[in-house]
C-alpha cells in the first residue's frame, strides 16, 4: 500500500492507500464518522463505518482531538459532496501523537491572539492560502528573471554603509568594536554586478528602521531588485511590466484554489494585461490637483495619493520621471 498526498490523491481512485497528516476536524452521526485530514497539500473527508473496522479504531477515532496527528489506510473514491471531490474510505487508523486541546477554534480571534499562536494559525485555510500564494510569486519572479538572461547575484545582509538614508538603519555590533547595518537595499552590489554579467538581481531580506504600523511599511520583508547595464527608462519600465505580468498570469493558474479561499475577486486580476497606464509626475500632480488635494510640486506621493490614482485605472499604473 503506497502513500499518497492529498493533493495527488485523484490519481488513486479505487485504489488503497496510506495518508498520513493531522485530524482536521471530525463529524459523526450514529454509526459512521467523518474525519477531516490534512496534510500539507490539502484536506481530504473520510469515511469511517463502525462495522467496517476494529472497535479500539473506532474509540481512537471517535475521541481524538484535533490536530492529533495520525495515519489512515482506505480506498479513495469519488464523491462529489465531499471537499475536493474524493474521499477516503477508512479501513483501519494509527494514532501517532494525541494532541493537547488546540486553542483556535471556529469563532473570530484578535489579531494579537492568532500572532501569539502563529505556529498553529497557519494550520488554517487562510494564512495556509496566503503562504502558498507567496511561493508561487516567488517562485514565479525566479523563473521570469532567469529564464530572461538574468543572473542572481546575492548581496550581503550585513553592510558598512547605507544605500539610503542613515535614519532608517538597524546598527548592528560586529567584531573587535565594529558597527555594521542590516542591508536596506542590494541596489549598490548589484550595481556593480551588472557591469560583470549584464543583468542581474538580488532577491532577499530587507530591514528598515522605521516606526510606523502602516500596511504599507515594515521593518522586515523581501525585495526583488534587478539592474541592467545600459537600460533606458522605458527599458525598465517595460521589464517591470512583463513581469508583473507573468506573475499574476502564473497565480492564477496554479493558485486560483487559494484566491478563492482568500475570496479575491480573480476577474480584477484576469484584467491585468500590458500595456500599463503610464504617467509621468507632472500628469499625476494635475489629476490630484483636479481631485481636490492640495499638493506642492516635487513632493512625494503619500498613501491617499496613491490609492487615488490608481484607482482611476483597471491595472497597475507607473509614474515616472519624479523631480
Amino acid at each position: 500500500m503506497r502513500h499518497v498526498y492529498v493533493s495527488e490523491i485523484a490519481q488513486y481512485v479505487g485504489q488503497e492507500v496510506i495518508v498520513k497528516g493531522w485530524l482536521y476536524n471530525k463529524r459523526s452521526s450514529g454509526k459512521i464518522m467523518f474525519p477531516q485530514i490534512r496534510d500539507g497539500s490539502g484536506i481530504i473527508q473520510g469515511v469511517v463505518l463502525k462495522t467496517q473496522v476494529p472497535e479500539q479504531v473506532w474509540k481512537d477515532l471517535e475521541h481524538l482531538p484535533q490536530e492529533s496527528s495520525l495515519i489512515v489506510r482506505g480506498t479513495v473514491r469519488e464523491e462529489q459532496r465531499a471537499p475536493g471531490g474524493y474521499e477516503i474510505e477508512i479501513h483501519d487508523a494509527e494514532i501517532v501523537s494525541v494532541a493537547e486541546p488546540y486553542p483556535l477554534g471556529k469563532k473570530d480571534h484578535g489579531i494579537e491572539f492568532l500572532l501569539d499562536h502563529r505556529h498553529l494559525w497557519l494550520r488554517s485555510r487562510r494564512p495556509h492560502a496566503v503562504l502558498r500564494i507567496r511561493h508561487e510569486v516567488i517562485r514565479a519572479i525566479r523563473d521570469f528573471l532567469d529564464s530572461n538572461g538574468f543572473v542572481l547575484c546575492d548581496a550581503p545582509i550585513f553592510t558598512p554603509a547605507a544605500c539610503e538614508g542613515t535614519t532608517t538603519l538597524f546598527e548592528v555590533e560586529y567584531f573587535e568594536d565594529q558597527k555594521v547595518y542590516l542591508t536596506q537595499s542590494g541596489q549598490l552590489y548589484n550595481e556593480a554586478a551588472c557591469m560583470a554579467f549584464g543583468k542581474v538581481y538580488c532577491f532577499g531580506p530587507t530591514f528598515r528602521a522605521e516606526r510606523s504600523k502602516t500596511r504599507r511599511h515594515l521593518t522586515e520583508f523581501w525585495m526583488v531588485e534587478p539592474e541592467v547595464a545600459y537600460a533606458t527608462l522605458e527599458d525598465i519600465m517595460d521589464l517591470a511590466e512583463q513581469l508583473v505580468t507573468f506573475v499574476i498570469e502564473r497565480v492564477l493558474e496554479r493558485r486560483r484554489a487559494e484566491l478563492q479561499v482568500l475570496e479575491r475577486d480573480v476577474s480584477r486580476l484576469e484584467n491585468i494585461r500590458p500595456p500599463f497606464p503610464r504617467l509621468r509626475y507632472d500628469e499625476a500632480v494635475e489629476r490630484l490637483r483636479e481631485g481636490g488635494f492640495e499638493f506642492s510640486w516635487g513632493e512625494d506621493f503619500g498613501s491617499p495619493h496613491e490609492t487615488y490614482l490608481s484607482e482611476q485605472f483597471d491595472k497597475p499604473v507607473m509614474i515616472h520621471r519624479y523631480p
